[in-house]
């Protein structure tokens, strides 16, 4: 039986994105309908999810190294072409390969999660709505389209310094969010609240000669995106579910995801939508095949 290091979840999907430990290709497998699988290694094992080439295509670590490096092993994190694409506006070296990411038009948007926290982000134009899509957003405003990518990351640090939006939710918090109620409408209109607010210091920042964005390298847009999933998300009854998706054996019938998360039933207990939270899987091995969940005695409360 293959076993795969998981990389991720994409979208659009979702689909686990995996390498062959083999055979070192790397696949995607549809997360929608049936997803049995073991993890193989202990809790607190890793292993390197390799690397992207030049051309952004993902590869497989060429020595199948334990990550130590967040995901990664230390010689895969140093190859990595795109280490630096978050940092291109404090820097003045631009590598051949971050030109293909970096100098195209660049989205900053707002987005919203179940829970209400909300966070900014950037998005290249290709991937405009897919990135929302990986980010789990139930909610989202486009604030502003730059030239490039340099200039919508100063545009990007100019709403967390001065709006006091944050730039990264945790995965877990996201799937928390989606187990409990949600309330739309009070996500939307805290979205746009706080979208307007950095589309007032987005006009600021045009309108001052010492920034170091030119007035005429970005435009201040209103344009609200929502989760296309979202009302499958919430037609039913929702409960945490109750393992770590990165530990042990699980047969998951997922029925809708959200980023990282899905909404899942399993054999045990028909009925009820288990919010599992995949992102738990990345930098684990697994294998794929009939396998189901053993709930624990004591299930949380459900509402």
């Amino acid at each position: 039986m293959d076993r795969h290091v998981v990389r991720g979840v994409q979208w659009p999907g979702p689909r686990l994105a995996l390498t062959n430990v083999r055979t070192g290709e790397t696949t995607t497998r549809d997360v929608l309908g049936s997803l049995r699988y073991r993890a193989v290694d202990d809790a607190g094992i890793l292993w390197c999810i390799g690397r992207r080439d030049d051309d952004g295509r993902a590869t497989a670590c060429p020595r199948g190294n334990r990550a130590s490096s967040g995901a990664h092993c230390a010689d895969c994190a140093a190859a990595d072409p795109y280490r630096f694409v978050h940092i291109v506006h404090r820097q003045n070296f631009l590598s051949k390969s971050l030109e293909r990411v970096v100098l195209q038009p660049h989205w900053l948007y707002v987005a919203t999660f179940a829970g209400g926290e909300t966070k900014v982000g950037t998005a290249a134009d290709p991937r405009k709505s897919a990135r929302l899509l990986e980010q789990g957003a139930l909610v989202g405003r486009y604030v502003a389209r730059a030239v490039d990518g340099r200039v919508v990351r100063i545009l990007e640090d100019a709403a967390t310094d001065v709006a006091g939006l944050r730039q990264a939710v945790r995965a877990s918090a996201k799937a928390a969010g989606l187990a409990r109620p949600v309330h739309l409408a009070a996500l939307d209109a805290a979205n746009a609240d706080a979208a307007s607010f950095a589309r007032e210091v987005l006009r600021e920042v045009a309108a001052d000669p010492s920034t170091e964005v030119a007035d005429d390298s970005f435009s201040v847009v209103d344009e609200r995106w929502e989760a296309p999933t979202r009302d499958d998300v919430f037609s039913g009854r929702r409960s945490s579910y109750p393992l770590d998706p990165g530990v042990g054996t699980h047969g998951l019938d997922v029925r809708w995801g959200v980023g990282s998360a899905v909404g899942a039933e399993v054999t045990a207990d028909p009925g009820t939508v288990y919010v599992a939270d995949l992102s738990r899987l990345r930098g684990r091995r697994v294998e794929f095949g009939d396998y189901e969940t053993a709930l624990p005695a004591v299930q949380e409360a459900l509402f």
